[in-house]
C-alpha cells in the first residue's frame, strides 16, 4: 500500500474526469494518518475551487459552528481531514452545484479511508456521503438524521449547512436543540482525547 504521502500527491495530481469538470481539475483534501475527525461532504463548491481552501464558504461557517470548532482546529489536518465524495468542483446545475463526478470514490476513496487507523467519528453530510458511509440510515433525510443514534457515536449523518436548507432547519428546531448539543460535545472529547 502506499504510503499517505505518496497517496495524497497522486490525488492532487488526479486529472480522471478533467474532461467532465467546467473549471477544469483542483482536487481539494485535507488528511493527516493522525486525524481523529474525518468530514465527508459531497464536493468543493466554486469558491472552494476558488481559493483552495475546503469549506471556504458560508456552508463552512456554519458546519463549524454545529461541530463547534475554531477554523484553526477545524483546518488542523493532524486532527480533522475532509474528504469529499468528489475532490473537484463537478459544476452547477438548475438547483445548486452537481453531484460529485462518479470516477472519484472507486479510484481513491478506500486507500485514503485506509490511512485514517485513529478516526474516531465520522461526520457525513449529503446523499451522496450518505448512500456510502451509512447505506443503511434510511431514505428520507429527515428520518436518517432524526435517527442520529443508530450509528452514534461512531458515526452521524448531518444535513447540509447550505444556506439553501435553512427552510429544512426551520421546519426541524429538533436539529439545533437536541443534535448540535451533543455533537459539539463529542467532537469536543475526541479532540481532547487526542491530546
Amino acid at each position: 500500500m502506499p504510503s499517505l504521502a505518496t497517496l495524497l500527491t497522486e490525488v492532487r495530481a488526479c486529472t480522471l474526469c478533467a474532461a467532465h469538470l467546467p473549471l477544469g481539475p483542483r482536487p481539494i483534501v485535507q488528511m493527516h494518518a493522525s486525524a481523529r475527525i474525518l468530514i465527508v461532504g459531497q464536493a468543493p463548491s466554486r469558491k472552494v475551487h476558488e481559493t483552495g481552501v475546503p469549506w471556504n464558504d458560508a456552508s463552512g461557517e456554519r458546519l463549524r459552528a454545529w461541530l463547534g470548532l475554531s477554523s484553526q482546529k477545524f483546518y488542523d489536518a493532524k486532527q480533522v481531514a475532509l474528504l469529499p465524495m468528489g475532490f473537484c468542483f463537478p459544476g452547477t446545475g438548475k438547483s445548486g452545484d452537481l453531484p460529485p463526478r462518479p470516477e472519484c470514490a472507486p479510484a481513491w476513496r478506500a486507500a485514503l479511508l485506509a490511512q485514517l487507523k485513529k478516526l474516531r467519528l465520522t461526520v457525513v453530510i449529503g446523499q451522496y456521503a450518505q448512500a456510502y458511509h451509512l447505506p443503511d440510515a434510511g431514505a428520507s433525510l429527515t428520518d436518517a438524521v432524526q435517527d442520529w443514534r443508530k450509528h452514534w457515536p461512531r458515526s452521524v449523518l448531518l444535513p447540509h449547512p447550505s444556506p439553501r436548507n435553512n427552510p429544512w432547519l426551520k421546519r426541524n428546531p429538533w436539529f439545533d436543540q437536541e443534535l448540535v448539543p451533543v455533537l459539539q460535545k463529542r467532537v469536543s472529547e475526541v479532540l481532547m482525547e487526542a491530546g
